[in-house]
């Protein structure tokens, strides 16, 4: 086991500094043309990214200092998304190279020239008092257009440039092969830097509200109407804290839900470093008061502690339990990761002995609980834990973790309703997956 997880480990890490060392290659290497202050700089900024990304993430897991986490969380995790959106803009590059290189060839752009020579291309044949210049050949020609080099640097004459400063036309500017490779780089880093600056301020304006309907067949008239306000995956944490909270906190109010479910992964972090950011939820208000289930990262963070907290808070955990409100039942089962603690998921406990005429909800953690509750005769779950895959592409690799990605989706007489949650874990950026806070809204089909 230990062999395997040091194989992956290495695995890992190589496939890391391969891309890394790609990425700076387009980036830096390829768009500067000698060993100057740009390319120095440009180095500098891609060994400090990655040992910043794999320290902040160490630093976290690994229950360093509060201080420390918090100076490391923001360059850390802001470059492992930089990194991942940069990698795929140059991949999308190299498909534009070649064709921005025929383009310009069509059109006779390379570099810049400034004498005769450069205007009718020769090559200088020998040396000294028995040189003689003959007109360059069309293949010749071709050949140093190819290589990004121009005809003095070609001919490897006495013009004071060698081949290997050919980033340099004859006037002085660049060749045309350092000039695709900065039209490309160039692109891709602002591309990169666009989306991870966009997805980062969505992150931060606060999670939108959401609205959804959900039938029951087994709901009375008399609760015909009632909202939730359902809130998964806040991740206070490093990077979002009591400010983001208050932000929740607001949003969930101005909706006048009649109950709040708190569905897993409140935090990263302990009571004692993130117990003031957690603050602001005991201003939460609903006539049926908010409820709470421990998500798997409650479980990295002291789950006792925190369901303590939130029991101080005023909010009501349901471990493995279930509360009878006047129309329908509404249950609540901890987390699977709390299984390594034997404080796993128990539905019999939740659900094993209710009146099965009464209609019932089930606040579960992830997705993949649905099946437990199909067996158990529920309504309708509601989850979080998967972001909606939180950074695209990030979503495809979800959507084959979980039984549904986000919305809400019918298995049996069950249905399954997954917020893609409220934060974000990691860096504090989402791409194709925006923020939410849903307000469900039962219907009885018998109104």
């Amino acid at each position: 086991m230990v062999v395997v997880f040091v194989v992956i480990l290495v695995a890992v890490v190589a496939a890391l500094g391969a891309l890394h060392w790609y990425e700076w290659r387009r980036v830096v290497h390829d768009t500067t043309r000698a060993a100057g202050p740009a390319r120095r700089l440009g180095t500098v900024v891609f060994v400090a990214g990655p040992v910043l990304m794999v320290t902040a993430l160490v630093a976290e897991r690994g229950g360093a200092p509060f201080w420390l986490q918090q100076t490391l969380a923001w360059p850390g995790f802001l470059w492992l998304a930089l990194f991942m959106y940069l990698a795929l803009s140059l991949l999308v590059g190299e498909v534009a190279r070649p064709l921005l290189r025929r383009f310009l060839s069509r059109r006779g752009t390379g570099a810049p020239a400034t004498t005769a020579e450069a205007a009718s291309p020769a090559v200088v044949v020998g040396s000294g008092p028995h040189r003689s210049i003959r007109p360059r050949s069309g293949a010749e020609s071709a050949a140093s257009e190819a290589d990004g080099v121009d005809a003095p640097a070609a001919a490897g004459g006495r013009s004071g440039t060698s081949p290997s400063a050919g980033s340099a036309g004859a006037g002085g500017g660049p060749s045309r092969r350092l000039f695709v490779s900065r039209v490309v780089g160039g692109a891709a880093a602002a591309a990169a830097v666009g989306t991870v600056g966009y997805g980062t301020y969505g992150v931060l304006r606060g999670p939108s509200v959401k609205r959804v309907t959900v039938p029951l067949a087994r709901l009375p008239r008399s609760a015909h109407g009632f909202r939730i306000a359902v809130v998964s995956d806040i991740h206070l944490g490093p990077v979002l804290g009591r400010g983001f909270a208050q932000k929740v906190v607001d949003t969930i109010n101005a909706t006048q839900p009649d109950l709040i479910a708190v569905v897993g992964d409140l935090v990263d972090g302990s009571v004692k470093d993130l117990g003031p950011a957690a603050a602001p939820l005991a201003q939460l208000r609903a006539r049926h008061g908010a409820f709470f289930v421990t998500g798997n990262h409650e479980y990295f963070s002291g789950a006792e502690q925190w369901v303590e907290e939130v029991r101080r808070l005023g909010l009501r955990p349901l471990e493995n339990a279930r509360v009878e409100l006047p129309a329908f039942d509404l249950a609540g089962v901890n987390d699977v990761a709390g299984e390594s603690e034997g404080q796993g998921p128990d539905f019999a406990k939740a659900l094993g002995d209710r009146d099965t005429t009464r209609a019932s909800v089930l606040l579960a953690h992830q997705p993949v609980q649905i099946h437990d509750a199909v067996r158990h005769g529920v309504d309708l779950q509601l989850s979080g834990h998967t972001h909606g895959g939180q950074l695209w592409p990030g979503n495809f690799v979800a959507d084959l973790a979980n039984p549904t990605l986000a919305g809400l989706e019918r298995y049996g007489d069950t249905q399954l309703y997954v917020s893609r949650g409220a934060g974000a874990w990691g860096p504090p950026t989402r791409v194709g997956a925006p923020s939410d806070i849903t307000v469900v809204e039962l219907a009885s089909t018998q109104a």
